[in-house]
Order: structure tokens, then sequence, then C-alpha cells
């Protein structure tokens, strides 16, 4: 079995508190035709890097029925500005047109397979997965990036068609799991491609 959820693969369900105070779950995105599940956090410079790009992804697939659900599974004990504090603050501060979730217990990430920050999840109506890897292929400094994978595969799908290339390795940092080196990745863990 791999540590990633697999193309085709029904997305797992989660109840998790996010910054508006509220919990979600999948049936809380039932009005979205599509979901973009993406995990991410609050220091990680590929994802500093990258936020602005998402964002344009974010609000031009909105018209689609696109929603994007950005969940912060990092320790707080590897890294203190990934608690839900400084996840509120980054919101109140940036506005991001998704809903920013925190997966304390790390099972929402352990369930997905999240390998880094960020790492993206891509659902169809049936919430099957359909893409899953990076959204650029330079989040660290995307003034470089050649491709927006992510995008390609929004246009795809809801164009109706077959995501040409579903699966892209994901570029950033780890996930930073409990009672973990900051570095540690679950030995099952391994690239998609």
């Amino acid at each position: 079995m791999s540590f990633t959820l697999q193309i085709g693969e029904s997305a797992p369900d989660f109840n998790l508190k996010g910054t508006d105070g509220n919990h979600y779950t999948l049936e809380s995105f039932e009005a979205s035709r599509f979901l973009v599940v993406f995990f991410t956090c609050n220091h990680c410079p590929f994802v500093l890097g990258s936020d602005e790009v998402t964002r344009q992804t974010a609000d031009k697939f909105t018209k689609d029925g696109v929603t994007f659900i950005g969940i912060n599974a990092n320790s707080e004990q590897t890294n203190p500005q990934d608690s839900f504090d400084y996840m509120v603050a980054r919101m109140e501060d940036n506005r991001f047109p998704w809903i920013y979730l925190r997966d304390e217990t790390q099972e929402t990430a352990k369930a997905y397979g999240a390998l880094r920050t960020p790492h993206f999840f891509v659902l169809d109506e049936k919430r099957k997965l359909v893409y899953t890897g990076r959204g650029i292929d330079n989040p660290r400094n995307p003034e470089k990036m050649t491709v927006n994978d992510l995008e390609r595969a929004l246009s795809e799908l809801v164009a109706g068609q077959a995501v040409s290339v579903p699966l892209t390795n994901p570029i950033g940092c780890n996930v930073k799991w409990n009672g973990q080196d900051a570095h540690w990745m679950p030995a099952e863990a391994c690239d998609l491609v």
C-alpha cells in the first residue's frame, strides 16, 4: 500500500477546526463542484514563495465551482509558528481565498499521505483523486517557474477532460511530524513519480 492517496481513490473524510472557529468535514463542501485539498503551513519558504500563485489559481477557478481547502498538519513542537494562533493571524493578514484548517493529530495528513508543504490533492465531483503533487515547479522562487501543474490539472478537469499529468512530486519542506526530527519522513513515504 502506498503512503500517498492513489489516483482514483476516494478522499478520506476529516473533521477539522478552521481559523474562522468552525469545524469542517468533506460534507461541508458538498455545494462545491471540485475540491483542492492542500497541505500547507505558516513558515515554509516553499509555501510562502508560492502562496500568491496559489491565490491566483484559487481565484481563477472559483467561477467553475472549485473550492480550496488548506490544511496545516505541522507539529508546533517542531516549529511554534505552526500553531493555530499563528494560522489565525496569517489568514487575517493575507485574506487567502481558502478555508484554513488545523490537523493537530495529523490523522488527516496520514490519511491523504501528505509528503511536503505544499502538497496538493485535486478531487472531482465524486471526491475521487484526479491529481496530486506540486502546484508549480519552482514554489520557492515562483518568478522562475516554467509550469503550473495545478492550474493545468484544474483547467482540464473543469473542461471535462482527463487530467493529462495526474502525478507530480510535491516540492517543499517535509511535513513536520509529532515527536520526530524536523527532517524525518515515514519510511513508506517516497516520490510519487
